[in-house]
Order: C-alpha cells, then structure tokens, then sequence
C-alpha cells in the first residue's frame, strides 16, 4: 500500500477510493482527509409545566417563545432543542455535557434560556480550536405544532452556530410521555472541525 504524505503546497489526490454506487475513481483532496473531525450527539426532556401558559414564562423551543403554551419544568428554560444542541457540541469536543457545565449546582444558570448554553458552549469550542460545521435538532411531541417554525429556529440556531442548522419536529404518534402531551424532548447531532 502506498504511503501518502500531505504537504500544504502540493495538491495531492486520493484516487481509486471505491464508491458503492460503482464510481470507481474519486479525487479528494488530501487536506480533507487530514482534517480533524468529530461528531456528537445530544438528547434533552422535560415535562410541561402543570396548568395553562405561564405569563412571563413562555415555553421555549429552538430558541423561540411560544406565550400561548405552557412552559418545560426545569433548573433554566427547559428548551430541549437548545439543550440537546449543547450537549452535541459539547460531546462532540469532548468538554462535559449540559448537566456538567450548566447543572443545579450552578445557581448563576437557574432560569437561564437556551440561548446562553449555546453561546457558552461555542466559547468554549473556539477556546479549544473546534468550529461547528453543521448541526441538526429534532425536536419529539405532539404540540405545538413547529412545522410553520423551521425556517425561523434554523436561522435563529445557525446564527448562534455561525453554521447551517436543520431543525424539524416529529410526533411518536401518541404513544410514551411526548405523545401524552405531557412534555417534550429533543435529539440533536452536530459535526465539528480542527480550526
């Protein structure tokens, strides 16, 4: 096997690489192939508060307020897409999770918005050399209803991100806790790189 060696002034490719649709040759960049990735995933539930919407406390999702649904329970603002993001891009560099970083025992965070764990999580990213390529937030329940909402949570996280974020929701056809319309929850997976 040929040994391959990346020099930052020689475009060097990578051919020969087999492809499952019967592309026999592909050309890539050896600089891809060096780069430094990682992946992470995160996962965040809450139950909705009891009782109707809580004045001055609407319910959080993706960064946006919903005033006409009552809020998630939780240490901060209970926004299980935001804190699944976090956890991602926390996992993803290898810095702790959510609870770690930002649990019950900071009370400095208690009732603070998703947003906050997003900027902090990113400050810590550059901190270690790591920028954010892509993200994707599912968000799990029955209401309220988030399809007329993508377009604005995607650019809300991906503002935050300074990266593309997909953002879409589902329904566990009315089965489990999020289909009792008793709560929330949300998964989210992000890819990182060297910077």
């Amino acid at each position: 096997m040929n040994k391959i060696r990346y020099h930052p002034q020689t475009k060097v490719l990578v051919r020969g690489i087999h492809h499952p649709k019967g592309l026999n040759t592909t050309d890539i960049p050896i600089r891809i192939l060096c780069m430094d990735f990682r992946v992470g995933q995160g996962f965040d539930a809450h139950r909705f508060a009891a009782g109707a919407p809580v004045v001055g406390r609407p319910l959080r999702v993706g960064t946006l307020s919903f005033p006409d649904h009552a809020p998630l329970e939780g240490h901060s603002d209970g926004d299980v897409a935001a804190h699944a993001l976090t956890d991602a891009l926390l996992a993803a560099a290898g810095l702790g999770d959510l609870g770690t970083n930002f649990g019950v025992s900071r009370p400095e965070y208690a009732g603070a918005s998703g947003e906050v764990f997003l900027r902090a999580a990113m400050r810590m990213l550059h901190e270690t050399g790591w920028v954010v390529v892509n993200a994707s937030v599912t968000v799990v329940g029955q209401e309220p209803r988030l399809g007329p909402h993508y377009a604005e949570a995607e650019a809300a996280l991906g503002n935050i991100l300074a990266a593309p974020v997909s953002f879409s929701a589902t329904t566990t056809d009315r089965m489990g806790f999020t289909g009792n319309k008793e709560g929330l929850a949300a998964l989210a997976i992000c890819l990182l790189r060297r910077e």
